[in-house]
């Protein structure tokens, strides 16, 4: 191969084993004379020689949650371009849970832990949990070498808010609001609702603030009709997610209710269903993809870190975009 190539053998073992320091040029021969050839690397011997197993793990809420389900297959499709196999599991974002995850002896069996934590409590992002490389899918939470990948939550859900002013909506529920919290998700979202209200001139209504402490379809339909008992009058929803929203939806057609004419609907985190509910759901895509290729990227260095020397811990939130549906449009 290194002489199809016209490169040496070090030069081919540092294409194949992704090094960064490789001319384009060179990396396209190499890779040319391994597909002429049919070359197919022994990975099981190459994680041995490194002292890796080749596999990482990913920790999530719920997988019944559409958001999570397709973070996690995004997730899986980014590992495999770099031969890593994903094992996840399931915390159902409750804390002692989420504790037994960075204290299991099973991590020992992985090179490291993309992490998304509800549960936790500041007082428990202590650095002696972290005995593997980790990289959180969530707000800032552990100091050290840990990295955070998380979402431009404020600004997406003040972004969401002023679409629906922008139309012409004055009464905006909130639905999925988690009363008592600070700096978490939906405490941000619900920052971001109230700054756009409060630039617009448009008074907060507490009446249209719906807590709802788990975003699923169920309760967002629950919560929906709920909402409607009580007589309250509003031209408009912001979900805290999708699946709150297409809950929503459904209480919504049940009364009679025409979406949007009636009332407009905004989701957020632009899961698949969104584009194929009846109307198609108006929501927030939060780099998703994005989230899922960097959180990859950033493990597999931390990972590296024995051999290439130590990386400086990061927080990044991607772009987001408003998608906008027949939701929200007449």
């Amino acid at each position: 191969m290194a002489r199809l190539a016209g490169v040496s053998f070090k030069t081919v073992s540092n294409v194949l084993n992704d090094h960064p320091q490789v001319r384009d040029t060179t990396r396209e021969r190499v890779l040319a004379a391994v597909n002429e050839l049919g070359y197919r690397r022994n990975l099981t011997a190459r994680n041995l020689r490194m002292g890796r197993s080749g596999a990482i793990s990913l920790a999530v809420p719920e997988l019944s949650q559409s958001f999570f389900a397709q973070l996690a297959d995004d997730v899986i499709q980014v590992a495999a371009k770099k031969d890593l196999v994903v094992l996840v599991e399931q915390t159902g974002g409750d804390r002692e849970r989420e504790l037994e995850v960075l204290r299991s002896p099973r991590l020992a069996q992985t090179d490291g832990l993309l992490f998304s934590p509800l549960g936790l409590r500041p007082e428990d992002a202590r650095p002696e949990l972290l005995a593997t490389p980790t990289v959180v899918l969530g707000e800032p939470l552990f100091a050290g070498p840990v990295d955070h990948v998380t979402m431009q939550h404020r600004a997406a859900a003040r972004a969401a808010t002023e679409h629906l002013l922008g139309i012409g909506r004055r009464r905006i529920v909130l639905l999925g609001a988690h009363d008592g919290e600070t700096a978490t998700v939906a405490d941000l979202r619900h920052s971001g609702y109230r700054e756009a209200l409060h630039d617009a001139g448009v008074a907060l209504d507490p009446a249209l603030v719906v807590p709802i402490d788990v975003w699923s379809r169920p309760n967002g339909a629950r919560a929906m009709a709920a909402l409607m008992d009580t007589g309250a009058e509003f031209d408009a929803v912001f979900a805290m997610n999708d699946d709150l929203a297409l809950g929503a939806l459904r209480s919504l057609q049940e009364r009679g209710v025409r979406v949007p004419q009636d009332v407009a609907l905004m989701g957020f985190d632009d899961i698949s269903d969104a584009q194929f509910s009846f109307p198609s759901l108006t929501t927030v895509e939060p780099g998703r993809h994005e989230i899922a290729r960097l959180a990859v990227e950033y493990l597999v260095e931390r990972v590296g870190e024995a051999d290439a020397g130590p990386v400086p811990a990061r927080t990044t939130a991607p772009d987001f975009r408003l998608v906008v549906r027949e939701s929200t449009t007449r």
